[in-house]
């Protein structure tokens, strides 16, 4: 698991989408691949009035990736200071197992360089003391980042909290 965590407060997002356009900017992606998703969920109704909730989808650097297990040619890695897992792109044949292997559409396919990308947290910018791409041009700030012993427990719980709130007022359907 990685060691840093990436948080979205989906009350404030509007779903501009300046989060996808700020990652691809930043790793010189053209269309296709979108490292961080910005997803819609509904509409449902919440107070009586259609609403619309959005969810920010990066790569989880899970504890236990799949796709870097099943990568052939040990392109797809995780870096041992902070358990980021990225893709080297040289190392990588266009295989397309990583896609395939990961259950949260993280690794993407870029037809322009025929290999495959996936969110890497923006390494390059973290290791410069910047936080990634989509953070730093997030129009509301809805998003945020750091290292678990940095993000307020307050704020994981209160998030924790308004996302159970939600889903138990909506019925659970999302």
């Amino acid at each position: 698991m990685s060691n840093y965590y990436l948080l979205q407060n989906a009350q404030r997002c509007i779903g501009c989408q300046a989060c996808q356009v700020a990652c691809k900017s930043n790793k010189g992606l053209g269309p296709g691949p979108a490292l961080c998703q910005n997803i819609s969920v509904g509409p449902n109704e919440k107070g009586g009035i259609p609403a619309v909730r959005q969810v920010f989808m990066p790569c989880f650097h899970c504890e236990e990736p799949w796709c870097l297990h099943v990568c052939p040619t040990g392109a797809v890695r995780r870096r041992p200071q902070d358990g980021i897992v990225y893709i080297e792109a040289s190392q990588c044949i266009g295989c397309k197992s990583c896609i395939m292997a990961c259950p949260w559409g993280a690794c993407q396919w870029d037809p322009a360089s025929h290999r495959a990308v996936k969110c890497d947290y923006c390494m390059d910018r973290l290791d410069q003391g910047k936080k990634p791409a989509c953070v730093t041009k997030c129009l509301t700030q809805c998003l945020d980042f750091g290292l678990a012993e940095n993000l307020p427990d307050g704020r994981r719980q209160r998030f924790a909290q308004a996302v159970a709130a939600e889903d138990k007022s909506s019925g659970g359907k999302g």
